[in-house]
């Protein structure tokens, strides 16, 4: 989860490359107060670079300067950018704007609030969970429109190359999506659980320069336990954002 409420985690998929997501990392020490800080995970702006991709992609279909790979390779180009800003876009609604919170938030939150994150947490884990259908239905489209355009414009080899190898590189996108997904949506239920046991034990605990205090070892322990299911799940993500760069 971003610290920063204007962030937001991306897609950008640009044709023949790989899926390429936004960075999402955890900073959750020891410490009670850096604990609960380290709950928002930061999501960091991955562009993908499809440049150096498509121009390899497109060697094996230009034999010569003057075939008709030129035309084809800009439609693909044109199919991207466009599948590009649908899957952004769709990205942008998996998780509601300012979602993260600090222990600040806590401090000063009162019941209502707590219940209003728990609601935004349980809708962001609801898109995770559902959303997978929508990114391949966008993949779909892009690639029966690339067909159409490509049967109708080049010789069968090309098309059937260009295809084959798009096919390739929309299966590894959509085992990327799929996983990710996945764990984000885990993530999002440690989130709500952690949210959950703060709101159980509202006016038990206090925040004091800058970490919580609870008044029984048992509570504490307990702290710990929904803090450190949090972390395992957001290490995950981490773990496949280094896999998706």
């Amino acid at each position: 989860m971003p610290s920063d409420p204007d962030a937001k985690w991306r897609v950008r998929l640009a044709f023949l490359s790989l899926f390429a997501v936004f960075a999402i990392g955890v900073y959750f020490s020891g410490q009670l107060a850096k604990l609960q800080e380290g709950m928002a995970v930061r999501q960091n702006r991955t562009a993908a670079q499809g440049t150096s991709e498509v121009k390899q992609a497109a060697e094996p279909l230009k034999p010569r300067a003057d075939d008709k790979s030129q035309p084809l390779l800009a439609m693909a180009t044109k199919a991207a950018d466009e599948t590009d800003a649908a899957i952004e876009s769709l990205t942008n609604e998996i998780a509601p704007p300012g979602i993260a919170k600090t222990i600040e938030f806590y401090h000063a939150a009162s019941p209502g609030d707590l219940e209003a994150l728990r609601r935004d947490v349980k809708t962001a884990e609801t898109n995770a969970t559902t959303f997978l259908p929508r990114y391949v239905a966008l993949l779909k489209a892009e690639h029966d429109g690339l067909e159409q355009y490509a049967r109708a414009n080049a010789d069968r080899s090309t098309a059937t190359r260009l295809l084959a190898s798009l096919e390739r590189r929309q299966a590894a996108i959509t085992d990327f999506a799929s996983r990710m997904l996945a764990a984000r949506a885990d993530y999002y239920r440690a989130y709500d659980n952690y949210v959950a046991f703060l709101a159980r034990e509202y006016g038990a605990f206090k925040v004091d320069k800058g970490q919580f205090v609870f008044p029984l070892q048992f509570t504490y322990n307990r702290y710990n336990v929904v803090a450190g299911a949090m972390t395992a799940a957001a290490n995950r993500v981490g773990e496949l954002d280094q896999e998706g760069r």
